[in-house]
């Protein structure tokens, strides 16, 4: 984004109580234009709170919100949600039963003439691929042609903004891959600024140019997938992201000392600091000449396109664990060499650790 091109979205300081209860807090954020931001956390982190704030469908308690560089929320200001050209995709859909894939696609374009109604649904629904079924309800679709129809819908009206939340949660795993990546295609085509809430870190991944990564109402990070996978800020971080294996240890020039090994990373500690060693399960692989860590096979257990192994090492007293995409001819029981690659290896203040 360029210094002169203002945010699609800023919230600045943005706070929700429900009761004594805070669900936001504190939370202030740029989101690109054209881009797509995806909203994680686990449930209850405040991120369909949010969406819904952004919207208009509830109003905060604090801080202000510009769309495009205007004030639709602040002191004295609150815009409407028919006002702030903001689509709203819901998790179920939300469709009208009674009315057609056309009607429905109309619903949002009742101050355009019938004409221009007509042309702006037949527009939509040829760039989404959903032209041969404007004449079918919704209870005769599909999943994945509802979800289509529902996103049709959403970018109809030409907002400035879509919101997403959990839009593809209700497919099973084979059609919401293929729905999801149908879907990421035509908003990017579209240039699509986009706003999408989710609890799978994968999906997060795979979909997010920016992620923003939500606890207990405030913002634990923000960040593109490559930076937040690679380089958490904080052991919660890199634990959402990913399976880690966490090893104690103590700081010492430079490096962390741990039972199973040292590990220098770019952190900078006072010696004697008490430290958290995060692993990624990829970080450690068997050596084919059995040098590296003594060890021991305790499980396996076939993946499909990996495996995941339970090694014990002396003297911890929890196996570690690591995924490997090459067949692993030991059994469980017999002993192996265990290396380790670095560059997997997250450090953290024990007392940061959490």
């Amino acid at each position: 984004m360029s210094q002169t091109q203002p945010p699609a979205l800023q919230l600045e300081r943005i706070s929700r109580r429900f009761g004594s209860h805070a669900v936001l807090s504190d939370i202030t954020l740029s989101v690109p234009p054209g881009r797509i931001t995806c909203l994680l956390g686990e449930s209850g982190c405040g991120k369909s709170t949010l969406l819904r704030l952004i919207a208009g469908i509830d109003r905060p308690d604090g801080g202000t919100i510009d769309l495009g560089g205007r004030r639709i929320v602040g002191p004295g200001r609150f815009t409407e949600p028919e006002a702030r050209r903001i689509g709203f995709m819901f998790q179920d859909y939300a469709l009208f039963p009674h009315l057609s894939v056309e009607e429905n696609l109309a619903f949002g374009l009742q101050k355009l003439s019938r004409d221009a109604q007509r042309a702006c649904t037949a527009e939509i629904a040829q760039r989404i691929g959903i032209t041969h079924l404007l004449g079918r309800y919704p209870h005769s679709l599909s999943g994945g042609e509802q979800q289509r129809t529902a996103l049709a819908r959403a970018l109809a009206p030409q907002p400035e903004i879509l919101l997403m939340d959990e839009p593809f949660s209700n497919l099973d795993q084979g059609l919401r891959e293929r729905v999801r990546r149908e879907t990421l295609e035509i908003l990017r085509q579209l240039g699509t600024t986009a706003i999408l809430v989710t609890h799978d870190p994968q999906e997060a991944l795979a979909v997010g140019d920016l992620i923003v990564l939500m606890r207990q109402g405030r913002i634990e990070q923000v960040g593109t997938p490559f930076d937040i996978y690679d380089r958490p800020h904080s052991s919660y971080a890199a634990e959402f992201m990913g399976p880690c294996n966490r090893l104690a240890g103590i700081w010492h020039q430079g490096q962390i000392e741990t039972p199973i090994g040292r590990f220098a990373t770019d952190l900078c500690l006072p010696d004697g600091t008490a430290a958290l060693a995060c692993i990624r399960p990829q970080a450690l692989s068997i050596a084919p000449d059995g040098g590296g860590i003594s060890a021991r096979i305790v499980s396996k257990t076939f993946l499909g396109e990996s495996e995941q192994i339970e090694i014990s090492v002396h003297p911890l007293f929890e196996p570690l664990r690591m995924h490997s995409h090459e067949r692993i001819p030991m059994a469980v029981g017999d002993k192996v060499g265990l290396l380790l690659n670095g560059a997997q290896i997250h450090v953290f203040e024990q007392s940061q650790a959490e």
